[in-house]
């Protein structure tokens, strides 16, 4: 996820190019706050509030990060942290959840993604900004945060109170289903998510060792928000020999670097369908590209969040930070998926009660729906980038049948289990 950074040449501008030169009425304007304000200001809360204005002008996933909040997004990618195990994104001004840690006080709650905060510790949570909602509701283990949370698109209220817990994030879960398909869900890309994923991919193969070995993968990335770039990048070549995984390009479309899959330890080319939702965001989305791109996989469920923006953290000297937008990315086939998302090959609303009430498409939080959103380039003028080439035909609902599955109660996965055993029954025989 990192960067780097050149320095420029201190040279001459005129006045009108260079910009720094409001930097003088920034300076007016903070000595009249200084010299005229009722009360004595805080210098340090002055310079970090403007830092964080400016920054937030920029796009939503751009922001100034003070040295706890910094602390805390630290936590989040070691996988280990104290709170209520809820993943959050703004939409429309409101705080919404994309996930809940299952197992965490949040998810035995009942709360599900697509639900809304009306209030956090008795503020409310309209145009909150995401940092300050974490920094409420984290804490340390055994204190209680409380909160009104509204339910999916609902007019309920309730008002809610939880203790918050010591949340270890484990990003991977899989099991190895009775017809020897290995079940294999990815919840976030932390530090340690490759490792977790090739230990359970190593579990599942010697698992079904005896029984014919593994027939194919359901790789599950719904309601999987993202996190490290090149975790992602190294999901993706876990199943892939070669081709490209992402590029990404900076200002004016400059190419900053292109990810290619390596032939070393690739896993056997198993028949795959990738699950997808409106919550998969991210390095969840260059996954899902790459191996869709790569016709190595094919993806059921509900198009993709659409977030296709690179962030680089920078640490500042007095331990705070800012979390800065320095690219786009792009799928192997040259798609920018910014504001758009990763429309699926079988489109799988996802048929539970209380998640159809909850997520109706029109209403699912998107990368297009955040104000200040980057453009999608290809929509604007900006420099030419490669066309997409894919244009493989959608696999036929016709397909799908409503045979017994391992997923009774999840229908999207039912759904993809069926295509998949489809993709392995049309495999020429050995």
């Amino acid at each position: 996820m990192g960067a780097a950074l050149a320095a420029a040449a201190a040279h001459a501008l005129p006045r009108a190019a260079s910009p720094y030169h409001n930097l003088g009425i920034l300076a007016r304007a903070l000595s009249h706050v200084e010299l005229s304000y009722v009360d004595t200001p805080d210098q340090d809360r002055l310079i970090q509030g403007a830092i964080r204005g400016m920054i937030a002008e920029l796009d939503p996933h751009s922001a100034y990060m003070d040295a706890q909040t910094y602390g805390v997004l630290a936590a989040d990618t070691e996988g280990r942290f104290g709170g209520i195990g809820v993943e959050i994104d703004a939409k429309d001004g409101w705080l919404t959840v994309l996930s809940t840690f299952e197992g965490g006080p949040a998810h035995r709650a009942g709360i599900r993604p697509g639900d809304r905060f009306v209030s956090i510790e008795g503020q409310s949570a309209q145009d909150m900004p995401i940092d300050e909602a974490v920094r409420r509701m984290r804490g340390e283990p055994g204190t209680t945060t409380r909160f009104r949370l509204r339910k999916g698109n609902s007019e309920r209220v309730i008002d809610m109170t939880l203790r918050r817990e010591i949340i270890r994030v484990h990003a991977v879960e899989a099991r190895v289903l009775p017809d020897q398909v290995a079940y294999i869900r990815i919840k976030g890309f932390q530090q340690s998510t490759t490792q977790e994923l090739e230990r359970a991919l190593d579990e599942a193969v010697a698992a079904s060792s005896t029984k014919g070995g593994i027939q194919g993968v359901l790789l599950d990335l719904r309601n999987n928000p993202g996190g490290l770039l090149d975790e992602g990048i190294r999901v993706a070549d876990e199943f892939l020999a070669e081709g490209i995984i992402v590029t990404t390009r900076g200002r004016k479309g400059r190419l900053l670097h292109e990810a290619r899959a390596s032939s070393l330890d690739t896993r056997p080319n198993w028949p795959m369908v990738v699950l997808v939702n409106g919550f998969s965001a991210s390095a969840a989305e260059i996954v899902a590209g790459a191996l869709q791109d790569n016709t190595r996989a094919t993806l059921v469920g509900m198009r993709t969040f659409g977030k296709g923006s690179v962030q680089n953290i920078i640490e500042l000297p007095d331990g705070s930070a800012l979390k800065l937008t320095i690219a786009r990315y792009y799928t192997p086939s040259g798609r920018s998926i910014q504001a758009e998302g990763i429309e699926p090959d079988v489109l799988v609303e996802q048929l539970d009660a209380e998640a159809v009430r909850n997520s109706q498409t029109k209403d699912l939080p998107s990368e297009a729906g955040l104000e200040g959103h980057l453009p999608n380039p290809m929509e604007t003028d900006a420099p030419t980038i490669p066309q997409p080439l894919r244009n493989q035909p959608r696999t036929s609902p016709a397909l799908l049948s409503t045979l017994h599955s391992a997923f009774k109660d999840d229908y999207q996965a039912h759904m993809g289990h069926q295509v998949l055993k489809a993709l392995i029954a049309s495999r020429p025989a050995h």
